[in-house]
């Protein structure tokens, strides 16, 4: 008798709802998602927790933006809750609408409803088209238009991502009202500790350290753990560790993935320099953009390095 086949478990992924949110849309993005549970959350710790739990195999959190910088939300839970990876990143342009109830017209708008980043977004274009305008703020830009929408909110206009005009019934009146047009958003994907991605000449290395002690010269200190090894450095930031003045991590982005050779021997480096290092994860970029070095810290020469010490200690002649 022929076994019937095993169907796979569906999987299921957190992301910031409700439907129509920028993150909604970076998860499309992936394609193992496709086709899975999506599970909408209120904000990034129930997003993370999820994970955590084992309720979600993954969640989506935006992690950094063109014109604001890094979500210090986002920054500071993935420093504090263990056992969470990045596993890819994903970009999404910032793009904002302002929609209305039904039958409303833009002449009809005095008082519009915004999360505060994406009102100080478009407040050039606000201030142009409608100079006499106040701001009611809001805890998301979907739930500024889904407030609007059921008259709990006050609000004659929300400022939306343009996703939400295809899951509510809401009037359009402006596209492309954000200030920058080249805005972008990254988010990346989160799951529980495993095997990070395989290299791909386009990857990109998270973490998280924290300098040992306040001293003249110590950021340096940590960042030539990277420079003397050929290692750029994408993005770096700083955030209150909370328990005292003057402590902070360091959250970093650096061009490389962990089985490189000079990005292992870095973090190796930072290991032994700081107190406290987390690793996020070795992910491909977003942009697939390949990381570029100089020969002479490429992978063969850290292991002929290595293999010319083990000789020095096991007595062999040399060359």
């Amino acid at each position: 008798m022929t076994p019937e086949p095993t169907v796979p478990a569906r999987r299921t992924y957190s992301y910031l709802g409700p439907a129509g949110t920028f993150t909604e849309a970076a998860l499309a993005q992936v394609p193992e998602a496709r086709d899975q549970n999506w599970r909408p959350v209120r904000n990034v710790g129930e997003a993370l927790a999820d994970v955590v739990s084992g309720r979600s195999d993954a969640a989506m959190i935006a992690i950094e933006n063109s014109i604001d910088g890094g979500v210090s939300t986002a920054q500071d839970a993935l420093a504090t809750m263990p056992g969470l990876r990045i596993v890819g990143e994903y970009l999404v342009p910032v793009n904002f609408v302002l929609v209305a109830r039904p039958g409303t017209t833009l002449e009809d708008v005095s008082l519009i409803a915004a999360h505060p980043v994406a009102y100080a977004q478009c407040l050039g274009w606000l201030s142009e088209t409608l100079p006499a305008h106040a701001h009611l703020p809001a805890p998301s830009n979907v739930a500024a238009a889904l407030d609007m929408l059921d008259g709990s909110s006050q609000a004659d206009a929300a400022i939306a991502p343009p996703g939400i005009l295809e899951h509510h019934d809401l009037q359009l009146l402006a596209r492309s009202i954000g200030d920058n047009p080249n805005a972008v958003t990254r988010f990346v994907l989160v799951s529980r500790p495993g095997t990070p991605p395989a290299p791909t000449g386009a990857d990109k290395t998270s973490l998280i350290a924290e300098l040992p002690e306040d001293h003249p010269g110590a950021l340096l200190e940590l960042l030539e753990q990277f420079s003397t090894r050929g290692i750029n450095l994408s993005l770096i930031e700083s955030r209150p560790i909370g328990d005292a003045l003057g402590r902070y991590r360091f959250v970093i982005d650096a061009d490389g993935h962990i089985e490189n050779e000079r990005m292992a021997d870095a973090l190796m480096g930072l290991r032994r320099f700081s107190p406290r290092v987390t690793f996020l994860g070795s992910y491909p970029r977003a942009d697939r953009a390949i990381v570029r070095y100089p020969d002479r810290y490429s992978d063969e020469v850290f292991v002929e390095a290595r293999d010319w010490l083990r000789g020095l200690l096991s007595g062999e002649p040399e060359d």
